[in-house]
C-alpha cells in the first residue's frame, strides 16, 4: 500500500478524536495531569497531518521496516553481526590479558631508587620490557625526611618534645591536645 492510497485526514482525525475521549477518561481517573499529557499525544496525529509531516514520518517507517526484514532475513547480514560479535570478545580478552599482565609488572618491580629508575625505563625502549612497564608502573622514589627543627630555648618547656616531620597528623594531633581532646 503506497502512502497516496490511504486518506489520512479522516484517519487522523479518528486516531485524534478516541485519543482525546480516552485522555478524558483518564483525567477523570488519574488526574489533570495524566489527562493533559494524554491530549497531548492525542493532538499529535492532525497536528502531523496539518504540517505536512506525514509523508516524511512514512518514509522513515517504511526505511526502518525495510532494515529490519533485511537484517532479520539476511544471511551476509548474520554474519556480519557474528563477526562484530567476535570483535568485541577479542577486545574483552585482550584487555582482560593486558590488564593481568601490568598487575603482574607491578607486583614483580622491587623499590628501585630515582637515578636508577628513569635509565631502566628509557632502555627498555618505548614500549617498556615486552610493552608492559612504562613510566606510569614504575614506583615513585622514596622522599627523604629532613630532621626537626630545634625548639626555641625559652619555650622549650611549654610545648611537648617535636614529633618527626613525616608524621602527617602531627599538627592535628598538637591542635587537640591543646583543646583537651586528645
Amino acid at each position: 500500500m503506497s502512502f497516496n492510497q490511504i486518506a489520512w485526514l479522516p484517519l487522523c482525525a479518528g486516531v485524534t478524536g478516541v485519543g482525546l475521549v480516552l485522555s478524558f477518561l483518564l483525567m477523570r481517573r488519574r488526574g489533570v495531569a495524566a489527562g493533559l499529557r494524554a491530549a497531548a499525544w492525542s493532538l499529535l496525529p492532525v497536528a502531523a497531518f496539518l504540517t505536512g509531516a506525514l509523508p516524511t514520518l512514512w518514509q522513515i517507517g517504511t526505511a526502518i521496516i525495510g532494515f529490519l526484514t533485511g537484517l532479520v532475513f539476511n544471511p551476509v547480514v548474520w554474519s556480519g553481526v557474528a563477526v562484530t560479535g567476535l570483535a568485541v570478545l577479542l577486545f574483552l580478552v585482550s584487555g582482560f590479558l593486558r590488564g593481568r599482565r601490568l598487575r603482574a609488572a607491578a607486583s614483580s618491580a622491587s623499590p628501585v631508587s630515582s637515578a636508577s629508575a628513569v635509565p631502566a625505563v628509557a632502555a627498555a625502549g618505548p614500549g617498556g620490557r615486552d610493552g608492559a612497564a612504562t613510566a606510569a608502573t614504575q614506583p615513585l622514589p622514596k622522599r627523604k625526611v629532613a630532621p626537626a627543627p630545634a625548639p626555641a630555648s625559652g619555650s622549650a618547656a611549654a610545648r611537648p618534645a617535636a614529633k618527626p616531620a613525616d608524621d602527617d597528623f602531627s599538627d592535628i594531633e598538637d591542635i587537640l591536645k591543646r583543646r583537651g581532646i586528645g
